[in-house]
């Protein structure tokens, strides 16, 4: 366990970088979990995170990837002690950082599993829409294909908004970042019915509820509940591709570069700060580009 020390000081760092950074609460989270794990290390090698020297963070990072852990974890959680040792000099608390001179663990480049255009209309035709609770999950898949959301930013969909007539959906992503985004005429369709035939119903009693998605007890649903309800429809759909929280939002991505979308404008649709992010699509799409090449090319 962490030391009483250790936790106040980690309290205090991410209190310090939630009002520097309006970082995500998910962010936060993982950082936590982080400076966790590494104060328990710590304490068992009988250290304090502020007495911790270079030779020990190295020893750490080593112990990380003896257990297994892939190496983009290990490189977030250095980020994440390096932040943690900036904030400790700006403070006083320490005269030397720790982490200089240590190097990033190599990192490939993985490319994100994603679903073909023929397994996402499976998907979206899984639900049974002859229910209310079917309604909203078609409702909510369509809309997490059009707009490429995450499914937090899905779950936390207010009522304010959407904009039917205008068909846009405003969006309020990490760093509360604001981002418009057009829903199609398809995802206009089911949204349109789902608000009219299967929200109250959901909603019970709650009818103060702003959120546009309820679970079935008629609050908030969670992220984990919704890919919970689409790992089950991805069974029935008969999808056998392991599917993670971003696999429709890959989906997106990569479709829209394989019809001639700017990569740019995928960019913005994505809310990504930074272009590098998204060029991992354009790998994804000559991957894909390549597959079909030896599959039916006749010199493939």
């Amino acid at each position: 366990m962490t030391t009483a020390s250790d936790q106040a000081l980690i309290d205090r760092f991410l209190d310090a970088l939630w009002l520097e950074k309006g970082l995500s609460d998910n962010t936060l989270k993982a950082y936590r979990g982080d400076l966790e794990k590494f104060g328990d290390w710590a304490q068992r090698q009988a250290k304090s995170i502020i007495a911790i020297r270079r030779e020990e963070i190295l020893q750490y990072l080593s112990y990380r990837m003896g257990k297994g852990l892939k190496a983009r974890s290990t490189a977030r959680c250095l980020s994440c002690l390096r932040a943690l040792y900036r904030y400790l000099l700006r403070e006083k608390m320490l005269s030397d950082d720790p982490t200089l001179r240590v190097e990033n663990p190599k990192l490939g480049r993985p490319l994100p599993e994603t679903l073909t255009e023929q397994d996402v209309e499976r998907l979206l035709a899984a639900p049974d829409t002859n229910t209310s609770m079917g309604v909203r999950d078609r409702t909510m898949l369509e809309v997490l294909y059009a707009c490429g959301l995450r499914v937090s930013e899905l779950t936390n969909l207010q009522l304010s908004e959407i904009n039917l007539r205008q068909g846009v959906i405003r969006i309020v992503g990490k760093g509360s970042k604001e981002r418009l985004v057009p829903m199609g005429e398809e995802s206009i369709v089911w949204v349109s019915r789902y608000l009219a035939e299967a929200r109250l119903e959901l909603l019970k009693k709650n009818l103060a509820q702003n959120c546009v998605f309820p679970s079935n007890r008629g609050v908030a649903m969670t992220r984990q509940a919704f890919w919970y309800r689409i790992k089950a429809h991805a069974q029935t759909a008969g999808i056998q591709k392991k599917l993670s929280p971003h696999t429709l939002r890959h989906a997106f991505a990569t479709h829209l570069l394989n019809h001639g979308a700017d990569l740019r404008v995928v960019q913005l649709l994505l809310g990504h700060s930074d272009l590098s992010t998204t060029q991992i699509y354009t790998h994804v799409a000559q991957h894909r580009m390549k597959e079909l090449h030896e599959r039916h090319h006749p010199r493939g």
